[in-house]
């Protein structure tokens, strides 16, 4: 037993970006499913409540506070969408070669919150 390999650790293997991005790829989707689960709920709860209780929900979000909760609802969502979509490439085989897994790590964040500006200058200017 005391000849047995060890598996590689975290000390073992070098940070680079497309750990970020899997690690992303888990948060954003966890929270978008108890938070965005959690608004979903209450909008649906408010419009089944009454005229008075939508209301409440909209003065909520639309507050500072509810806008940052749905402005990182949208961004979890697009920097999901995007990760997805990276490994969706790699899943079908493309993509494994260091430079370009490595372009396709860094480019998928940054992707994803032009997408979240871009969405919400469109809700905003509209």
């Amino acid at each position: 037993m005391a000849n047995r390999p060890l598996s590689p650790h975290l000390q073992i293997w070098k940070w680079g970006p497309h750990m970020l991005v899997s690690i992303l790829h888990r948060i954003t989707g966890d929270g978008m499913a108890i938070v965005g689960l959690a608004v979903l709920l209450w909008w649906l709860g408010a419009m089944a409540g009454g005229p008075e209780a939508y209301a409440t929900f909209q003065e909520v979000m639309s507050s500072p506070i509810g806008m940052i909760v749905l402005v990182g609802l949208s961004w979890a969502f697009f920097t999901h969408m995007m990760s997805g979509l990276r490994h969706f490439v790699l899943d079908i085989g493309a993509g494994y070669e260091l430079d370009t897994n490595k372009t396709w790590s860094i480019l998928a964040p940054i992707i994803a919150i032009l997408l979240t500006a871009g969405f919400w200058a469109v809700v905003l200017l509209r």
